[in-house]
């Protein structure tokens, strides 16, 4: 017989046929009572066993963590917190699970315990809800653009540019760590290499994406992107997963409304299909802020803070603007940053942009035209000389979410800042003959997508919303 999935088992309404289903034990109780889950939600279906005519050794094989295969009738349950149960007539145990070696015991663990078997914590409630979760933003993301006339662009993974400036990149090389060949300079002859020259992870589809974004009106890419930055924060990550999008004939004020719309969908939509594990995530977060003292609390609860998104229109502030409130604040002013903020120019930290959120303005905030200075050499140079038509998206809990910016068409003024920052002309010539060739306005912005992540589900480390997290000196799994 086929296997129903937990999930629809529980919507069933048609009692008293019979059914099989498939999945792993989360507990056996009383030789009697399986409370059986197979990923697809967060509930668990009980399982009564007939013990008296069950074999003492099958009884001792239903462990923690085993597979299992039941066949039986379901019924309106007799126990309280389940509408039905299997009443099973048939057990298989598809693989055992030795109960003594099993690590995700039916206990709180704790999240650095869950972190080094993260090949296993996703059979946890809190893991499980979070991929769930995870899944449904990822589905809406593309739901999104491809409901908008977008079209998605797979960018390259592999790439010679470095669309940052930060030099943060891995090197990608085929080159022996041995015997290395050298130019004549002594330096690493990259023209040995696989590709015939320098060759890193992408930091950013950004730039491939322009490209296209000029031919096809409107592009998203959604992929991973790589960051060699040794930070050890709970915000960072070396491998994460990347949306962005990027619009022809777009300026910054369109670039603003696309990313305010975008976010509210996928919020919206997470909130809608992923109720349950939205409710057991907001539970979980409650009890992990009873932990803290009352002063450092959130004022909200999960789904209070992602109605707050989704209700408030989101507050746009210059950077001007932003620096001045800061310089004034009372933090800023009693020495409380870590980051003291005494004159414009400065690049905001994350105590900044939360103090804007949470404490002052209390919405999600907007801040655009940032100083040239602190921002990438893409980003359109505005009148005054000194400022970028750039925007970053503050959220409550997290700081920045989204970065974009109108990006400068002006052939004449790229060449100009590039020069600036000695970006080389000739290995930038394709992204140059963009600006050459029927150049025109175009805007865009990247949202990392495990931040996210982080936001929907009330988590506070980025480790804990992806699969495997790569990290300084962590690539195990």
């Amino acid at each position: 017989m086929k296997h129903i999935k937990v999930v629809d088992l529980l919507n069933n309404t048609k009692t008293l046929q019979e059914v099989t289903a498939k999945g792993w034990v989360r507990t056996f109780r009383n030789n009697q009572f399986i409370a059986l889950n197979d990923g697809s939600t967060i509930q668990n279906i009980q399982c009564v066993v007939d013990f008296e005519n069950t074999s003492e050794e099958t009884l001792r094989r239903i462990t923690t963590g085993a597979a299992v295969a039941v066949t039986g009738t379901l019924q309106e349950s007799q126990g309280k917190g389940q509408k039905v149960e299997i009443q099973v007539t048939k057990l298989e145990i598809l693989g055992d699970s030795d109960a003594e070696k099993y690590p995700i015991q039916p206990k709180k663990h704790s999240l650095e315990f869950l972190r080094e078997n993260a090949h296993l914590r996703v059979r946890t409630n809190a893991f499980g809800a979070i991929m769930r979760v995870r899944s449904a933003l990822s589905f809406a993301v593309h739901q999104y653009f491809q409901e908008r006339g977008f079209f998605y662009v797979n960018t390259p993974i592999i790439t010679g540019s470095d669309a940052e400036g930060a030099g943060e990149m891995f090197r990608v090389t085929a080159l022996p760590f041995d015997g290395t060949p050298r130019d004549e300079e002594g330096k690493v002859d990259f023209k040995k290499d696989f590709f015939g020259k320098e060759t890193n992870l992408t930091v950013s589809g950004q730039l491939e994406a322009e490209t296209y974004a000029m031919a096809l009106g409107q592009v998203y890419t959604f992929g991973p992107t790589f960051r060699a930055e040794n930070s050890n924060t709970s915000r960072h990550l070396a491998e994460f997963w990347m949306i962005e999008p990027e619009v022809a004939f777009n300026d910054l004020d369109a670039n603003m409304d696309l990313a305010e719309d975008f976010i509210k969908y996928v919020v919206r939509y997470a909130v809608e299909k992923c109720a349950d594990d939205l409710q057991f995530l907001e539970q979980r977060l409650a009890d992990e802020e009873k932990q803290k003292p009352q002063a450092e609390r959130s004022e909200m609860s999960l789904l209070e803070k992602l109605n707050f998104v989704l209700e408030n229109n989101f507050k746009r502030v210059s950077y001007t603007e932003a620096i001045d409130i800061l310089k004034s604040s009372t933090p800023n002013k009693k020495k409380k940053f870590q980051y003291l903020i005494d004159e414009w120019g400065a690049d905001l930290q994350s105590e900044h942009e939360r103090y804007l959120v949470e404490k002052h303005f209390k919405c999600p905030v907007i801040l655009f035209d940032y100083p040239a200075k602190i921002k990438a050499f893409y980003m359109r140079l505005n009148e005054d000389e000194k400022t970028v038509r750039a925007m970053d998206i503050l959220f409550p809990g997290i700081g920045e979410i989204v970065g974009g910016s109108q990006r400068e068409e002006r052939y004449d003024v790229l060449i100009e800042k590039m020069k600036a920052l000695n970006i080389p002309e000739e290995e930038m010539w394709w992204y140059l003959d963009t600006r050459r060739f029927g150049s025109a306005i175009h805007s865009g912005f990247g949202l990392g997508f495990e931040r996210l992540v982080l936001f929907v589900t009330g988590m506070t480390n980025i480790r804990d919303v992806i699969p495997f997290p790569r990290t300084p000196q962590n690539a195990e799994f």
